[in-house]
């Protein structure tokens, strides 16, 4: 495929090689699109499961080698001008984007006996208003027409509790209203707005939670837990043509865990 028909995508949140971020670059590369992904180290270095330092680039030069092209950011999605920000770096450096995955995510332990309105504010900084915001601001410099994508990561709040983790619970029950509204909204402009829900996904950070994922693999009908890739071969279909007519949907793609 020739570059200037490449199709741009940009996924945020991509700072772990392990990751589902990492994950869906990987996808949508193998499909001839173009990459812009976010990280941000800083967080990553706090959470259990850590980040090395290269990652980033190791990522980066992993996915020139198919054949697309690729460039990443560090940054703070909750800073309310990085949506301004990243837009105008993907186009300088790639073009006008017509896929946004909104995949980073702050999270942490929320009890009723903990949860306090530092950490309300953390999540909603990140999970809401900065995905809201990068939605927006990509929609209004989309050209119009038929091909543009937005999809939402969640994580099944409408269907199931998530004792102790309350504040990232309540920002992804947003995201997932936030899906079913705007994609009426954004219908006419050409782009369609989804969400998924990937269940529970070994992506690292069960690997510090003792006998989690044993007891999760219990509670799944395939004996096993969501992998990276099985979310990102949701992703990769609902930027596709095949997807054109899916539309403010949120996916339950969790092996039937519900």
């Amino acid at each position: 495929m020739e570059q200037t028909k490449r199709r741009v995508a940009i996924v945020t949140g991509a700072t772990r090689r392990r990751g589902i971020g990492a994950a869906i670059c990987r996808a949508l590369a193998k499909d001839g699109i173009d990459i812009f992904f976010t990280c941000w180290r800083p967080f990553d270095r706090l959470m259990p499961w850590n980040v090395e330092e290269d990652e980033p680039q190791l990522l980066r030069s992993e996915l020139l080698q198919t054949g697309v092209r690729c460039e990443y950011e560090e940054l703070d999605q909750s800073r309310p001008e990085v949506a301004v920000e990243l837009l105008d770096l993907v186009e300088k450096r790639l073009g006008k984007a017509s896929i946004l995955i909104n995949n980073a995510a702050y999270s942490t332990h929320d009890g009723y006996d903990t949860l306090d309105a530092q950490s309300l504010d953390a999540h909603y900084a990140v999970n809401v208003r900065g995905a809201m915001l990068i939605s927006v601001e990509f929609a209004r410099r989309y050209p119009g027409g038929p091909g543009g994508r937005i999809v939402n990561m969640t994580s099944g709040q409408s269907i199931r509790p998530m004792p102790n983790e309350l504040a990232y619970a309540a920002s992804k029950g947003a995201i997932e209203a936030f899906t079913t509204s705007v994609a009426i909204d954004l219908a006419a402009r050409g782009i369609t707005v989804n969400a998924i829900d990937p269940g529970p996904t070994d992506s690292g950070w069960m690997d510090s939670e003792q006998g989690l994922k044993q007891a999760l693999m219990v509670d799944s009908p395939w004996g096993r837990v969501g992998s990276p890739e099985d979310a990102a071969r949701v992703v990769a279909f609902l930027v596709s043509e095949a997807a054109a007519w899916v539309n403010g949907q949120v996916i339950h793609a969790d092996g039937g865990r519900r």
